[in-house]
């Protein structure tokens, strides 16, 4: 009878791990460069849909109240809102500022001359449904070799509102009107981009703040190969300057490649950060099969970051 009891018991304990534990990809479907936030005490996931140009014309939200189990809500923004926009929308960001919620976004491949860059959508709710709010990208020229790419966007502890951005190897800073329709001079001289690009940096920029310090992050290689990876500095200023400390993911060749283009979600209330991730599964091949993933960062006493390592 005891030994029926212990199986049935551990019969138990098997349903609960199996139904209740984070299994990585978190996400159905192929997701890439997420955005994780948290909004009311719900966690919530902003990715791109990775997929061809011509088939990555929307963007989907997830929620969660435990990391665990995850609502999709369809469709949130598509080109059909934003009429500029006539290829890929990706990379997306968002922040909440006086009850709105805005969802800034990358749109067409831009080069010189090319209509397309960073445009920024709002709505009243999390989940949308958002709508263009300027008929116009943010920014769509090139300042500083940045392409107009991968904007994150960051609430200073003084309230005010900045943008790190930047593809082809360069990252511009840049601070937002508080209704997020422009720009403002960065100082007295009128300035509006500033560099800030540290040591090996490619794409991806996040910020946070952690115990008074800026904490920067960033993503390192070829987004299409297995050497995406992501490094990070640490300054006392949102401004830096960003001394290169090292890589805190990469890919591992049991578990996945490409591990890159990340965010970081802190727990409510408590001294408990996420990285929120994309990778590539053993054995993909095409740059579109990307999943999205969360483990935890560990931080050191002196405040340094430990290697995250990639789990299932």
């Amino acid at each position: 009878m005891m030994n029926i009891r212990i199986v049935f018991c551990l019969f138990l304990s098997a349903i609960s791990y199996a139904s209740f534990s984070q299994q990585n990809p978190i996400l159905k479907g192929w997701y890439a460069d997420p955005e994780g936030i948290v909004f009311n005490n719900e966690y919530w996931i902003y990715p791109t849909y990775s997929a061809p140009y011509e088939e990555q014309v929307f963007f989907d939200a997830f929620s969660s109240k435990d990391l665990i189990n995850w609502d999709k809500h369809h469709r949130i923004l598509d080109t059909s809102a934003v009429k500029w926009a006539k290829k890929a929308m990706w990379a997306p960001s968002i922040i909440e500022n006086d009850g709105k919620y805005y969802l800034f976004f990358g749109a067409n491949d831009v080069h010189q001359g090319e209509v397309g860059g960073i445009g920024v959508a709002v709505a009243d709710q999390p989940q949308g449904p958002y709508r263009d709010l300027l008929g116009k990208p943010l920014i769509d020229t090139i300042v500083n070799g940045a392409q107009p790419i991968d904007q994150f966007v960051f609430k200073d502890k003084d309230g005010s509102f900045y943008m790190y951005y930047g593809g082809w190897k360069h990252c511009n800073v840049v601070k937002l009107k508080s209704d997020f329709t422009g720009l403002l001079p960065l100082d007295d001289d009128g300035t509006l981009f500033r560099e800030v690009t540290p040591d090996q940096y490619v794409e991806g920029p996040f910020m946070f703040i952690r115990n008074g310090k800026y904490y920067f992050m960033w993503s390192e290689g070829g987004w299409t190969g297995p050497d995406y990876k992501v490094a990070y500095a640490i300054a006392d200023s949102p401004f830096g300057p960003f001394e290169r400390i090292g890589v805190v993911l990469e890919q591992d060749e049991n578990i996945a490649t490409g591990a890159g283009h990340h965010s970081v979600m802190k727990a409510p209330d408590k001294d408990e950060y996420y990285m929120v991730y994309h990778r590539r599964p053993l054995g993909e091949t095409s740059p579109h099969h990307r999943v999205t993933c969360i483990d935890k960062m560990i931080f050191t006493k002196d405040g340094r970051i430990n290697k995250i390592q990639m789990t299932k």
